[in-house]
């Protein structure tokens, strides 16, 4: 499965958002291989992030002046929130840009940690609260697909994880990389 998303994403010419109004950032839909299974995993925020406390995200963030790319923003940020060293991650490629209510144009970047399982993730306190680790066929199969509206918008889809809702724009990036999948020949 790996393989063939591998070339899935490689194949994709992802769209960009061109808006000054919004902040660049990154974020890594990371696949990671456990008991033989293939999961993306989700990090749950803490209640001391400054945005979208107690929410499900992707590793990423804003990208810092330092950063020679947004490649290197979702590497670093990864690494910062949940441990995963860059050397152990392979990129495949990047997704269609997302805009974000909180006015950051985010770039979704695909990967796997190389690194054989367990991996030994450490958190960041003050941002990550718990990491999820969501089978991929979960996602795939539909079964975990629930569809939310908020009161001033339209309807959108959530995935729940167990106890956990996953919406917004981290449902939005997920919704674009299974209609990736999907729509590959």
């Amino acid at each position: 499965m790996r393989e063939r998303i591998r070339e899935i994403v490689e194949g994709h010419e992802a769209v960009a958002i061109d808006d000054d109004a919004l902040a660049p950032a990154a974020v890594l839909l990371l696949l990671y291989e456990r008991d033989g299974v293939e999961h993306l995993l989700f990090q749950v925020r803490t209640h001391h992030v400054e945005h979208h406390k107690g929410e499900i995200s992707f590793p990423g963030g804003g990208q810092d002046p330092g950063d020679g790319s947004l490649e290197v923003t979702c590497l670093r940020e990864t690494e910062e929130e949940i441990g995963v060293a860059a050397s152990d991650v392979e990129l495949f490629g990047r997704l269609d840009d997302v805009p974000t209510r909180s006015h950051f144009a985010m770039t979704p970047f695909v990967g796997a940690i190389t690194r054989p399982g367990p991996y030994p993730f450490r958190f960041a306190e003050i941002e990550v609260a718990e990491l999820l680790e969501v089978p991929l066929d979960l996602l795939l199969s539909g079964d975990a697909l629930e569809w939310t509206a908020r009161p001033d918008g339209p309807v959108m889809p959530a995935y729940r994880y167990g106890e956990h809702l996953i919406f917004g724009a981290t449902a939005r990036v997920v919704a674009n990389f299974l209609q990736l999948l999907e729509d590959a020949p």
